[in-house]
């Protein structure tokens, strides 16, 4: 039985309100960045920012240009970093803006790789920090933190002026990075607070075309002083250990067009009590958001674990839903930095209603703790290097939703779909992912959209298909590619590429589902398919039969005389797919390692087995590796290089049992009675104990993973605790070049491993299979990430 989806595009709608928003750019900049009621716009051309949250402060800064420059071939235009205060300032009146605190330097680079820069000033962050970011000694003031007290203006106005001084020279008005900054975090009932604080900051001399707050929770802003941005997470760790999945989450997985998020930070204020109401803002601002979960947190009373594809899912609905900026909160992982006076994680101990772990940041993000690539990222970047093409195309489109929707969050049966269209040309997204709950296939089915302007109908595809539980995705209606007008297609687009004198349009297939590419036949001259069959369908030319690959591309010649090419990567291939400037000219790159972009060279960065990359268009002469040249071979259009293994970490790690757990120590509990971290004393007790002996010869970039049972871990060398993590049934993964060297070969590595008890009140994904009262390391093994240099031959 076919199951058709129809939905009618309605007529356009008027121009965007305009002019009424109180944000500008430095005068003469030559891309200006400007917002209505509906996009923003840049050098007078519809913007789609890509921003991601990386937090300095919690990575070494000798490291921070080459994550920098992954965050950019991951699709990121914007990086976004909490100042968190007490990193900075943990003793009074000693602000310390050097080494993993500089401030300036970070914003620096990010300039020299043409990333812009968003700081988020605060001065409260949470970042789920000591505090929330605050400096004890200003807690201990007599002062009310957070509201226009004098007592409490005063050390920020101080606060606010360094963080100008170092920012001083890198706005707009003088070539900088800094295209927003965000004053406060989560603030929803004190519009005026909010208010004196951007006030303050101006006057401290900090300039910005744009001016954010967070706007979830119904927030309350001062009338179009600050650009409302939103959120929205796959999982929580901050709500009750026993309360399941959170229907704010998994709202997240309809197309919709509610923006308000009410579930983030509803820990830290008053779920009865709203500030205004949700969306308040939608008819004066576009929708932006700052906060996508890029992962999630772990605390000690909920351990959420979050899959690639939810973080795919989410990113790509919400782009279907209409929003014009993705924010993904983090897309970098981190460590907290070890406090002179205190810890600096959030805790029961400082007040907050969870207990984090000491050192880890990880958030299980798409770079992790260490800079690890993890799928995660490779599915955003899929989606980021679309937005980087299509975005200024897909910002002023206007979402529609279909005609049957899911009748209630329940609903697992009706298909959750979406267009973004323009009136003429659109995108059809379609999500069948959620967590927890998996959505069913949907079989026979098609779709029907119907544009205003009278023309015909689009239905694709030419017969109906099942779409596959779990699958995510955006296919193109009337898009135009130089001159070739492809009516719709059954894949998602990922790019566009200059090679060989044709503009090539890179395309993902989508699996399960064989692709196919409508063409306008007013706008061909000729077509040919070497993989394909291209058959006339009334005014279309429809190509079929396509196997998906780098050999799968579709030749056409344009009625006015341009060479078009039309490749269609299988699913897997096309999430290997990179582009930038390499060697004198824009490439797309195939790697199954990480790849980044920097002026003529590339690295590539992988395991130490054999890789191989593929170059369209291919460089005139054939790369060199490391020094060493090496030699081309065809992969369908590309040309493909294989590069040799470089050694290995060695042997598998010596882990020796020094002494078993004890009983796991009974929980207490803490804020808003929730269970709360075991205190140090049970780690010199009853904790398992271990050593892990470090061979001096592991390479540079080499990773202790360990795969271990247990509720938290601690790792020390001597009596310094340099890791830590609490069990969710992840890997556990230690840096070994952020360890101290020589006390690294006198002592070791230490791993103290406590039991759960069997009655804590602490959720842990059915995935990990129950912590129990074991702790224990199942396995280890070394991980050694190669970096390799490929310049120009």
């Amino acid at each position: 039985m076919a199951h058709p989806h129809r939905l009618r595009v309605p007529s356009p709608a008027g121009p965007p309100a305009a002019g009424h928003l109180p944000f500008s750019d430095a005068p003469g900049v030559p891309d200006p960045i400007e917002v209505n009621s509906r996009w923003l716009t840049r050098g007078g051309r519809p913007w789609f920012p890509v921003s991601g949250e990386f937090h300095y402060s919690r990575y070494p800064a000798g490291e921070w240009e080459e994550e920098l420059l992954k965050m950019k071939a991951g699709g990121v235009t914007a990086v976004a970093s909490y100042l968190i205060w007490i990193h900075h300032e943990e003793i009074e009146g000693r602000v310390r803006f050097d080494g993993d605190r500089d401030l300036r330097r970070f914003a620096e680079l990010c300039a020299r790789h043409g990333l812009d820069f968003i700081p988020r000033i605060g001065p409260w962050s949470h970042a789920e920090v000591r505090g929330g970011g605050l400096p004890d000694w200003l807690l201990a003031r007599d002062c009310t933190p957070r509201t226009d007290d004098p007592a409490y203006l005063e050390p920020v106005r101080t606060w606010f002026a360094a963080i100008a001084e170092q920012l001083r020279g890198l706005d707009r008005a003088h070539g900088g990075p800094i295209v927003a900054i965000q004053v406060e975090n989560e603030l929803y009932d004190q519009p005026g607070h909010l208010l004196t604080l951007k006030r303050m900051a101006q006057e401290a001399g900090m300039s910005a075309p744009l001016w954010t707050s967070t706007a979830w929770g119904g927030v309350q802003l001062p009338p179009d002083e600050l650009l409302p941005l939103y959120g929205g997470y796959t999982e929580t760790f901050w709500t009750e250990a026993d309360g399941g999945w959170p229907d704010t989450c998994r709202k997240h997985f309809f197309f919709t067009h509610q923006r308000d998020d009410e579930g983030i930070g509803a820990d830290l204020r008053p779920t009865t009590v709203r500030g205004g109401e949700p969306d308040a803002f939608a008819d004066r601002f576009p929708w932006a958001t700052c906060e996508l979960g890029g992962g999630m947190a772990v605390s000690y009373h909920r351990r959420p674990r979050v899959d690639p594809d939810d973080i795919g899912a989410l990113g790509l609905t919400k782009i279907g839903c209409g929003s014009v900026w993705q924010g993904f909160y983090m897309f970098h992982g981190g460590t907290n930095p070890a406090g002179e006076l205190t810890t600096l994680q959030e805790s029961h101990a400082t007040g907050y209603p969870n207990d984090l772990p000491v050192l880890t940041y990880d958030f299980q993000a798409p770079l992790g703790e260490y800079g690890q690539y993890r799928r995660t990222y490779h599915e955003l970047r899929l989606q980021h290097l679309m937005l980087a093409d299509f975005g200024p195309a897909v910002a002023p489109m206007e979402s529609v939703l279909p005609e049957r929707q899911p009748a209630a969050q329940n609903d697992r049966e009706t298909l959750r779909w979406a267009v973004r269209s323009d009136g003429t040309s659109g995108f059809l997204f379609v999500n069948n992912h959620q967590p927890h709950e998996p959505l069913p296939d949907h079989p026979d089915t098609s779709f029907t959209v119907a544009f205003p302007d009278g023309s015909d109908e689009l239905t694709l595809p030419s017969v109906p298909v099942t779409v596959p539980r779990g699958a995510y995705f955006c296919w193109p209606l009337r898009l135009d590619v130089a001159g070739l007008r492809l009516e719709w297609a059954t894949a998602q687009p990922v790019c566009t590429v200059q090679a060989d004198g044709r503009t090539v349009l890179v395309l993902a297939a989508t699996e399960g589902i064989a692709p196919e590419l409508a063409l306008d036949a007013s706008t061909v001259a000729s077509v040919g398919s070497p993989t394909g069959e291209v058959t006339p369908v009334g005014g279309r030319l429809l190509v079929t039969g396509l196997r998906p690959g780098t050999d799968a591309l579709v030749e056409v010649e344009t009625a006015d005389g341009r060479r078009i090419g039309l490749l269609v990567l299988d699913a897997a291939t096309a999430r290997t797919a990179y582009r930038g400037e390499a060697w004198g000219a824009e490439r797309l790159v195939l790697c199954g390692d990480g790849v980044v972009f920097d002026h003529e060279e590339v690295r590539l960065h992988g395991s130490q087995a054999p890789v191989s990359f593929a170059v369209l268009p291919a460089p005139a002469r054939a790369p060199v590796v490391d020094g060493v040249p090496v030699s081309p071979e065809a992969d369908g259009v590309f040309t493909r290089y294989r590069v040799p293994s470089r050694g290995s970490a060695g042997d598998v790690p010596r882990v020796t049992l020094v002494r078993p757990a004890g009983p796991a120590p009974e929980t207490t509990t803490g804020v808003q009675g929730r269970a709360s971290a075991p205190a140090d004393k049970y780690f010199d007790t009853v904790a398992a104990e271990y050593r892990v002996e470090v061979p001096d010869e592991l390479p540079p970039g080499t990773l202790l993973r360990l795969h271990w049972t247990g509720d938290v871990g601690r790792a020390y060398v001597g009596d310094v605790l340099v890791a830590d993590q609490f069990f969710s049934g992840r890997v556990w993964d230690i840096g070994l070049d952020r360890l101290p060297a020589d006390a690294l070969r006198a002592d070791g590595l230490r791993l103290r491993l406590l039991p759960l008890h069997t009655d804590a009140p602490v959720y842990v994904p059915e995935e990990a299979g129950g912590a129990g009262e074991t702790a224990a390391v199942v396995r280890a093994e070394w991980v050694t990430a190669r970096t390799r240099t490929v310049r120009a031959g």
